[in-house]
């Protein structure tokens, strides 16, 4: 249930208000917007009767929500959630693209992207240190190294990092590494206790959708982290699983003005993913910022012909940085803030 209240109800009897509903088993969604004070009710409301609720005082109107995602969901919460990442903003009209190496592979290799890709307007620094590859004989990743070899980059260029979290067990050593954002995986966007763990923590989280999911399987699995305190949750499509055998997966760029009616959250894209091909990045990338996302992650290697993972579908450092060149653009035009 959404309660709306009155403009300029008392302090003192919104409490009073809310300490009756919590009275009753209820958790409350407190929202204040520019121009709205929401409270979304979470819980068993069929006992709440809404004459009840529109008695009291403070409450202007109320109605039931039929959809399972709460926090989450844009009815509790109408104006549009900002991520902040180490200092960058995500959503909220500011746009941020991460860049970086699909692997982390030695210390000149990540310094040397981290630099280019800083240089060229990427705010966020991408690599993986552990990778889940489809094959057990396929580059895991330098794991605990990479990581420190992260740090190293960000000591010399500053920018925050996004790394991808695979079990609950790293999540000690993430904190420890200072992590800046922690990325969920295609494949483990239902792992449910992992998204209870990381909902446990306050470092922001990319949580990518899962390669055969729904919006809405994507959003309530968003709404397992931020049940748990975390509410710094940022959305990215990556692709789905369909008939098509030409590229690696489908952009479903309908996403985003979906997801932007349905939730809160900001929405990034990642088009190398969706694509698998290199010269199909720029494309998707431009349409990403048509349709509304808030952020871009695109794979960068200084040598992709020798990437240990998914040289196929990385830019150089020279063709991102004529990406950027034409994204500045088009995503001033569409009124949002490069940070």
């Amino acid at each position: 249930m959404i309660v709306v209240l009155k403009h300029n109800a008392p302090e003192e009897q919104v409490r009073e208000f809310c300490a009756e509903l919590e009275a009753m088993g209820l958790q409350i969604n407190d929202s204040k917007g520019s121009d709205t004070h929401i409270l979304g009710l979470i819980g068993d409301t069929k006992a709440v009767a809404e004459s009840w609720v529109l008695a009291n005082p403070v409450v202007d109107t109320c109605r039931r929500v039929s959809e399972p995602y709460k926090k989450a969901n844009r009815k509790f919460h109408p104006d549009d959630t900002v991520v902040d990442v180490g200092g960058v903003k995500i959503g909220g009209g500011h746009f941020a693209v991460m860049a970086g190496p699909c692997s982390v592979e030695c210390e000149s290799q990540i310094v040397e992207v981290a630099q280019r890709v800083k240089a060229a307007g990427a705010s966020l620094l991408r690599g993986g240190a552990f990778k889940p590859r489809t094959s057990p004989y396929s580059f895991q990743g330098l794991r605990a190294e990479g990581l420190d070899l992260m740090n190293k980059a960000k000591a010399v260029t500053g920018q925050p990092l996004v790394t991808e979290l695979m079990n609950n067990e790293h999540i000690p050593l993430f904190l420890e590494e200072k992590v800046d954002m922690i990325q969920i995986g295609a494949r483990n966007m239902q792992n449910f206790e992992l998204l209870k763990a990381v909902g446990r923590t306050n470092v922001p989280v990319l949580l990518k959708r899962g390669l055969s999911s729904t919006l809405e399987e994507l959003v309530m699995s968003a709404e397992y982290i931020m049940a748990e305190g975390n509410p710094n949750v940022v959305l990215c499509e990556r692709g789905i699983r369909t008939f098509e055998t030409s590229m690696r997966n489908t952009l479903d760029l309908a996403a985003v003005p979906m997801l932007k009616k349905m939730t809160h959250l900001p929405v990034v894209i990642d088009p190398s993913h969706a694509a698998g091909i290199a010269f199909m990045v720029p494309s998707l990338a431009q349409a990403a910022v048509a349709v509304g996302a808030d952020g871009l992650m695109i794979e960068v290697h200084n040598n992709p012909a020798k990437a240990k993972s998914d040289g196929a579908q990385s830019l150089t450092p020279d063709q991102f940085d004529a990406l950027m060149a034409v994204l500045k653009p088009e995503i001033e035009f569409f009124g949002k803030k490069l940070n």
